[in-house]
C-alpha cells in the first residue's frame, strides 16, 4: 500500500476536483438516468416530513437532483464541477423541470452560500466521503445544521470501514484511502455518532450499491425543533 503526505488538505481537494471534472467531460452522465436507491428513499423521508425545499451536495449531472424535481420538490443542486452542473442543467431543460432545479458552483470544503434556516431538506449521497478530512467533514455537518430549518431533515449516504476497499490503494492519513485516481473517506461509526450530536439521529442503514459492490450507510439525522 502506497503512503502520500497526510498533510497537503488543500492539494488533494484540488487534484480530485481536476480528476472528477475530467471524468464528467469524459463520461457525460456517468452514472445514468435512474435515481440511486438512496434518493428513492430519501424522497420518501422528505415526504413524510412535508419537505418542500431540497439541497443536495455533490448532485454531479444530476440523477437524483432530477428525480427530486421531477418528484416535486424545489431543489438546489451544489456541486464542484462546473462541467456536471452545465450537464444537469441542460438535462433539466430537457425533461420540463428547469423551473425547480438551481444549480450552484460550489467546494464542500466552504462554508454554504445560503442564509439560516433556507432549507426544509439536505441530501449528499456519498458527497461526506469524499477527499474530506475530518475537520472538514464536521464543518460541514455544522454548516448543514445552520441552514436547515428547525426539524429540517438530512440524509446522508457514506461508504464505510466494512467496505472491500478500506485499507487498499493509495493512503492519504485519516481513513482516506485512493482507488483509480478517486479519494475516499471512509467512516467508522463513532464519525457518524459523533456527527449526529446535537442532532437527533432517526437512523443508521447499512446498504450496497455497485458491482464491486460499494459498502455504505444511509444516515437520517433532523434538527430539533424549536
Amino acid at each position: 500500500m502506497e503512503s502520500v503526505n497526510a498533510g497537503d488538505d488543500a492539494g488533494l481537494g484540488e487534484a480530485q476536483r481536476r480528476h472528477w471534472e475530467a471524468t464528467y467531460a469524459t463520461h457525460p452522465g456517468l452514472y445514468g438516468g435512474q435515481p440511486s436507491v438512496a434518493a428513492v428513499d430519501a424522497a420518501a423521508k422528505f415526504a413524510e416530513h412535508g419537505v418542500r425545499s431540497v439541497l443536495e451536495l455533490g448532485a454531479g449531472h444530476g440523477r437524483d437532483a432530477l428525480f427530486f424535481a421531477r418528484s416535486d420538490f424545489d431543489v438546489h443542486a451544489s456541486d464542484f464541477s462546473p462541467v456536471s452542473l452545465a450537464q444537469l442543467a441542460a438535462e433539466a431543460v430537457r425533461q420540463g423541470v428547469a423551473d425547480k432545479v438551481t444549480t450552484v458552483e460550489h467546494d464542500a470544503r466552504h462554508p454554504l452560500p445560503f442564509t439560516a434556516g433556507s432549507f426544509d431538506a439536505v441530501y449528499a449521497h456519498m458527497l461526506l466521503c469524499m477527499a474530506l478530512s475530518t475537520q472538514q467533514i464536521h464543518s460541514l455537518v455544522h454548516e448543514v445544521r445552520r441552514i436547515l430549518r428547525p426539524g429540517g431533515i438530512f440524509v446522508y449516504t457514506v461508504r464505510h470501514t466494512g467496505d472491500a476497499h478500506y485499507g487498499r490503494g493509495i493512503t492519504h492519513g485519516d481513513d482516506i484511502y485512493e482507488h483509480g485516481g478517486f479519494a475516499v473517506h471512509f467512516f467508522s461509526r463513532t464519525l457518524v455518532d459523533d456527527l449526529a450530536d446535537g442532532w437527533i439521529l432517526r437512523g443508521v442503514h447499512p446498504f450496497a450499491e455497485g458491482d464491486l459492490p460499494r459498502r455504505l450507510w444511509r444516515v437520517t439525522q433532523t434538527t430539533p425543533e424549536r
